[in-house]
C-alpha cells in the first residue's frame, strides 16, 4: 500500500499544481482496494487451512479466484474492469507501477491515461493548471485535441508547455489511418486499434469545430453503460474526444465508433 504521509509531503497541496492533488487522491483510492485485497486474501488462506471458519463471503472469494473471476468484494472498491482475474491482476500491477514511478520520479511528462482510477479528476486538474497559470476562469477553458501520429509516447522526453500528453486509448468500430491522418474503416477481423499519442491542449474561448471531426465518446470499459456517481460524473463515460474525419459523423455513429481505456483481455 502507498504511504500517504510520504506522498502528501512529496506532493503537497499547491494552487498552481493540481497534479499533486490528483496523485494523492489516486493513492487513496488504490489503497482502499489494496487494503481489502490484503485482508481478504489472508483470511481466505486461513479459512482453507481451518484456522478460521469459512464465511459465505470468503467462500465466494475462493470460488471466484478458482474460476478466474474478479471477486465481487474487490470489484466493489476497485477500478471498473471487465477483465478476467489473471488479466485484471496484471492490469492492477501496471497501474500501481504507474503511480510508483510518479511518486519516485515526480510528475510524468506523459500520462498512461488507462492507469487512472478516476480519470475525470486528471482532466479537470490539467485545465485548472492552465487556467490558474494564466489567471483565466476555468469555465472558459476547453481542450483542443491534437493527434500526434508521427511519434509515440516513447519518443516524448519533455512535457508540453500547456496541457498533457496521454496514451493507452483503444478505438473500436474504425481505425486511425496514419497516411491520411484521419479515421478510416477498420481492417478485416480487427476489432480494436490503439489510438496514437494525443495532446490535450487547453485553450481559452475555444470555438468548437463543426466539420472535419467526429465527436468520439471515451469510456472506461467496453460495456458503454454507467450511472452518475456522487461526484456528478459517470461511472463509465469519461469525455468526448474530437478525432479528425473526412466522413460525416453519421457514418461513425452508425458504426458505433468509440474509444476505451480498457478491453476485456
Amino acid at each position: 500500500m502507498f504511504n500517504l504521509e510520504e506522498v502528501g509531503k512529496k506532493f503537497p497541496v499547491s494552487y498552481l499544481e493540481s497534479m499533486n492533488t490528483v496523485i494523492f487522491q489516486e493513492c487513496v483510492r488504490y489503497n482502499g482496494l489494496l487494503s481489502v485485497m490484503k485482508t481478504t486474501l489472508a483470511s481466505v488462506l486461513r479459512g482453507l487451512v481451518g484456522e478460521i471458519v469459512m464465511s459465505e463471503e470468503l467462500e465466494l472469494l475462493a470460488n471466484s479466484i478458482f474460476d478466474n473471476q474478479v471477486p465481487a468484494v474487490w470489484s466493489k472498491v476497485g477500478f471498473l474492469s471487465l477483465k478476467p482475474l489473471a488479466s485484471w491482476i496484471n492490469d492492477c500491477n501496471e497501474r500501481i507501477d504507474f503511480l510508483d514511478n510518479w511518486i519516485e520520479h515526480g510528475t510524468p511528462i506523459k500520462f498512461w491515461f488507462s492507469g487512472f482510477f478516476f480519470p475525470q479528476a486528471f482532466l479537470t486538474g490539467t485545465l485548472q493548471n492552465y487556467a490558474r497559470k494564466n489567471k483565466f476562469p476555468i469555465d472558459i477553458v476547453a481542450y483542443n485535441y491534437r493527434v500526434l501520429d508521427t511519434i509515440t509516447h516513447e519518443d516524448i522526453h519533455e512535457a508540453p508547455k500547456d496541457g498533457c500528453y496521454i496514451y493507452g486509448l483503444f478505438l473500436e468500430g474504425c481505425k486511425y489511418d496514419y497516411t491520411t491522418h484521419k479515421l478510416h474503416d477498420s481492417d478485416p477481423k480487427k476489432l480494436f486499434q490503439q489510438l496514437p499519442l494525443m495532446h490535450l491542449d487547453p485553450i481559452k474561448d475555444r470555438i468548437k469545430p463543426t466539420v472535419g471531426i467526429y465527436n468520439t465518446p471515451l469510456y472506461r470499459v467496453l460495456s458503454r453503460t454507467g450511472t452518475l456517481s456522487t461526484t456528478g460524473h459517470s461511472t463509465n463515460f469519461v469525455i468526448m474526444l474530437e478525432l479528425p474525419s473526412a466522413d460525416l459523423e453519421s457514418k461513425w455513429i452508425m458504426a458505433g465508433v468509440a474509444c476505451f481505456l480498457s478491453l476485456r483481455f
